[in-house]
């Protein structure tokens, strides 16, 4: 264990979106942050970025872990497995430091449960590649924690949307569509209460434990775009049966599991209230934060 004197620390494989709300929060308390990008100069806000990917690891892997406390792990898995533990698995063992590892994944994993309810001890079964994969990375950061003893957290996040990533910019932009397929909804969630999520699970830490990362009202997806429409005073785009809709592969994919994704878990053990319980209120917010 960590001596409480230990400053902390988080390192992010993968300062993206979802983990950069995380990384600038804890930063701005105080903690030392720094993570990884494709490309070297994406970092911004102060925050020291290391290249990385699967054909280039980190230079000093050892290094870049000495003193840290936290690492969270954003970097999908690819074709060849999981990057993060194919490069550095010897490194992040070595990080003496270490109390918490967060690995973000997807409620891709359950699959397809024709609209009912799922929970983390429904067993996953994934349908599309991407899924499977994630499924596959689990078991591996899990296996790690089982022979390390490192503890390590799975995230499954439903749909993710915040400032500058929701309906709204979709409008805007005007690539916002509404797909008509009766009966599907979807399950999402506002960045900020994924920070929240993580942030409850930093003080509560619980190896091996798994967490729906959702609010509380799943939706069909084209209420999203028509609720997000009347906010900014525009009439939202017509609705498009799903047979007809010009879809990439990997949206029709999207579209093919169809289920709801109870949060229980993270109110009971974690103690969260979603800032943002469903996409109405989640959507008013970013838009009176934008000072319309």
């Amino acid at each position: 264990m960590t001596e409480t004197s230990t400053p902390r620390s988080l390192f992010c494989f993968g300062l993206g979106y979802t983990a950069r709300r995380l990384a600038e929060g804890l930063r701005a308390e105080g903690w030392r942050v720094a993570g990884t990008a494709r490309e070297p100069g994406a970092g911004g806000n102060e925050i020291p970025i290391r290249r990385f990917d699967r054909d280039h690891p980190l230079a000093d892997a050892h290094g870049a872990l000495a003193g840290v406390t936290h690492l969270l792990i954003s970097i999908p898995p690819d074709a060849d497995g999981d990057p993060v533990l194919d490069a550095h698995a010897d490194a992040i063992a070595a990080a003496d430091a270490l109390e918490w590892i967060g690995y973000l994944s997807t409620t891709a994993v359950y699959g397809d449960h024709e609209g009912g309810w799922v929970d983390e001890d429904t067993p996953p079964a994934p349908t599309s590649p991407r899924a499977r994969a994630r499924a596959q990375a689990e078991r591996l950061w899990l296996n790690y924690w089982w022979g390390h003893g490192i503890p390590v957290q799975i995230f499954r996040l439903a749909g993710i949307y915040g400032p500058g990533r929701s309906a709204l910019d979709q409008l805007r932009a005007g690539t916002a569509k509404r797909i008509d397929k009766p009966g599907q909804v979807f399950s999402r969630i506002h960045v900020d209460d994924i920070a929240a999520v993580l942030r409850a699970s930093i003080a509560r830490p619980r190896g091996g434990a798994v967490y729906n990362v959702c609010d509380d009202r799943p939706a069909p997806p084209g209420d999203v775009v028509a609720f997000a429409a009347a906010l900014l005073g525009l009439d939202p785009p017509p609705p498009i049966p799903f047979e007809e809709a010009a879809l990439s592969p990997m949206a029709r994919g999207f579209y093919a599991d169809n289920k709801r994704v109870r949060n229980a878990r993270i109110k009971r053990e974690l103690g969260v209230a979603l800032r943002y319980p469903d996409y109405e209120s989640g959507l008013r917010a970013i838009l009176e934060g934008e000072g319309r």
